[in-house]
């Protein structure tokens, strides 16, 4: 099993990103995929999860300027985020679930750092 996160880098507050996170050895329309993100000194949180039947999960407080999505065709799930603001800034990962609702992940990709600063 491999997740692998891409789309990351530097972006100007008020800028947009899409992160993508592709995975491979496993049925990926078997399972749900979340988003994480970890700042500096903070403890890992998680973002956004889209389950298996394409429904959207977590922190709902983001899911005005953050957008998941997936595209099974592709095994891989989308983070289209925008507004970007600098406490935005952190290491984001995927990782693999039986549910958005499950208590664990099953496998988890290395990151992308994403940069929000003017």
């Amino acid at each position: 099993v491999q997740l692998v996160e891409s789309g990351g880098g530097l972006v100007q507050p008020g800028g947009s990103l899409q992160l993508s996170c592709t995975g491979s050895g496993f049925t990926f329309s078997d399972y749900a995929i979340g988003w994480f993100r970890q700042a500096p000194g903070k403890e890992r949180e998680r973002v956004l999860c889209s389950s298996s039947d394409d429904e959207t999960y977590w922190d709902d407080s983001k899911k005005g300027r953050f957008t998941i999505s997936r595209d099974n065709a592709e095994n891989t799930v989308f983070l289209q985020m925008t507004d970007l603001k600098p406490d935005d800034t952190a290491i984001y990962y995927c990782a693999r679930r039986y549910f958005c609702s499950s208590p664990t992940s099953l496998d988890w990709g290395q990151g992308t750092q994403v940069t929000v600063s003017s």
